[in-house]
């Protein structure tokens, strides 16, 4: 007995002695493999900075406007990266506006000479026109958010020394300057630190370098301009997108929606950009795309700080990101002498308030199930009365006001519960009530609606669960 025991106990301390032996290695090897992880990501870190310091030095500036002293006071010159090893690293809330130019001979003082005499008019490498695009992106490290706001160029609004106009002619007026003191004031006198406008020459160059983007095609889209030689032509569905068929998808708006719906499609492509390529390897890559798209932008951003952005983009979690819609309403027929997006004042308010850290009268109210208006969209495909017992599910919850909306024609695995008017607590609401869902907080569902509940095929799995709860 006591010699069967030692046997067992001297294997027993051989497995033991060899196990240790084992893990000793494992946890040398462990630690090389994390020193090797760390020592890359150093490596990468200095090459992208080498080459960034490389860009910033050797090639022409950033910043391609003159800025009277008067026009730079607009913007918040206050620093907004670390120093040294920290220069990737954002140290406070950003409020960035960004434009985007499309710009036709006409638009300039003195065009250049290639472009005349060609018997249309074609793009202008410029930043002098109207700002076809324009946003205002809040980049926060305290709340780790990304949220985007669309203004529409259509909107109303006054232009401090030239009137009621729209507000993308602010550009043409006075330049980013008078663009970022319009957008203050129309949005309750938000701050505004930096601005980048991009020329839409840059775009298509832009969506090249980072090798294309696959997005959902909403529907068929052709139109013609031989004026300007704007041809589209896109079939709808999911597919890869070059730069020209981007800018294609982007400047078309020849459907009910108008502007508004550009903005959803800006909306939907910028998503998709997100989810492909805000990466470290896009970080490596960024000196290789400002080194292409350099002369199509202009931006008070030095590059450390345009690297400290696109590092917080890059870390920022998907469900952190946020794009919404300046609320308001198209303009009745006949009532002005053009077509325009009015602004709504209490709800710019409201979103200001909820996103930007703006105070607001109204404070940040829970609002109630029965007011808002909810509408259904489905992507399944299937016969409208499988949208029965989801209805009433939500009017058992008091959501009083559900409607049914045309079609998201993206088939959906998993359903979006879009939070159109930026009041993300109420699409957590709505999706806690349900129990299924993804919610999103962004505008590309019906634009009457607060919340659009885009129904993926996770419904159909969910369906009869819900029949039974109706039907016990």
């Amino acid at each position: 007995m006591t010699i069967q025991r030692s046997s067992a106990e001297e294997n027993q301390s051989g497995r033991a002695s060899k196990t240790n032996k084992k893990n000793s290695q494992n946890s040398r090897s462990g630690r090389w493999l994390w020193f090797w992880v760390g020592m890359s990501g150093i490596a990468m870190v200095s090459a992208t900075a080498g080459a960034l310091l490389a860009v910033s030095l050797t090639s022409t500036p950033l910043q391609q406007a003159q800025l009277s002293p008067q026009e730079e006071a607009v913007f918040d010159s206050d620093r907004i990266s670390g120093g040294g090893l920290r220069f990737s690293e954002l140290t406070r809330p950003v409020n960035l506006l960004v434009m985007g130019m499309s710009v036709l001979p006409p638009d300039v003082q003195s065009p250049p000479t290639e472009t005349q005499n060609l018997g249309y008019l074609p793009q202008v490498n410029s930043f002098d026109g109207l700002a076809d695009v324009m946003l205002l992106l809040k980049f926060d490290p305290e709340t780790k958010k990304v949220v985007m706001l669309s203004i529409p160029r259509d909107t109303r609004t006054e232009i401090e020394g030239y009137g009621i106009k729209k507000i993308n002619a602010a550009n043409v007026e006075g330049g980013p300057a008078l663009t970022a003191k319009t957008i203050s004031n129309l949005l309750g006198g938000v701050g505004i630190d930096r601005y980048v406008r991009i020329n839409v020459l840059g775009v298509g160059k832009l969506i090249d370098a980072l090798g294309g983007v696959t997005v959902f095609v909403p529907k068929d889209m052709k139109y013609q301009d031989d004026s300007q030689h704007l041809y589209i032509n896109l079939k709808a569905g999911k597919q890869h997108l070059n730069g020209n068929q981007v800018l294609q998808l982007l400047r078309f708006r020849h459907d009910e929606l108008g502007d508004i719906g550009r903005i959803q499609r800006q909306q939907m492509v910028m998503r998709a950009l997100m989810d492909q390529t805000l990466n470290p390897a896009t970080v490596a890559q960024l000196p290789k795309v400002l080194e292409v798209v350099k002369e199509h932008i202009d931006t008070n951003m030095t590059v450390e700080e345009l690297v400290a952005l696109v590092g917080f983009g890059v870390r920022t979690n998907r469900s952190n990101m946020q794009m919404l819609l300046m609320p308001g309403s198209f303009s009745e027929k006949g009532e002005y002498d053009a077509s325009y997006w009015l602004p709504n004042k209490d709800g710019i308010a409201k979103l200001m308030a909820q996103h930007f850290g703006l105070e607001s009268e109204q404070g940040q109210q829970i609002a109630d199930p029965a007011s808002l208006r909810v509408a259904i969209q489905d992507s399944t495909g299937g016969d409208r009365s499988n949208l029965r017992p989801l209805i009433r599910a939500l009017e058992k919850a008091g959501y009083r006001n559900v409607y049914v909306s045309k079609p998201w024609g993206e088939p959906l695995e998993v359903t979006h519960i879009v939070a159109q008017q930026g009041d993300g607590n109420s699409a957590d609401s709505i999706r806690n009530t349900l129990g299924f869902g993804e919610v999103r907080v962004e505008s590309t569902g019906n634009i009457s609606s607060d919340i659009s509940i885009q129904v993926g095929q996770d419904w159909l799995q969910q369906k009869a669960m819900f029949d039974k709860s109706a039907n016990p």
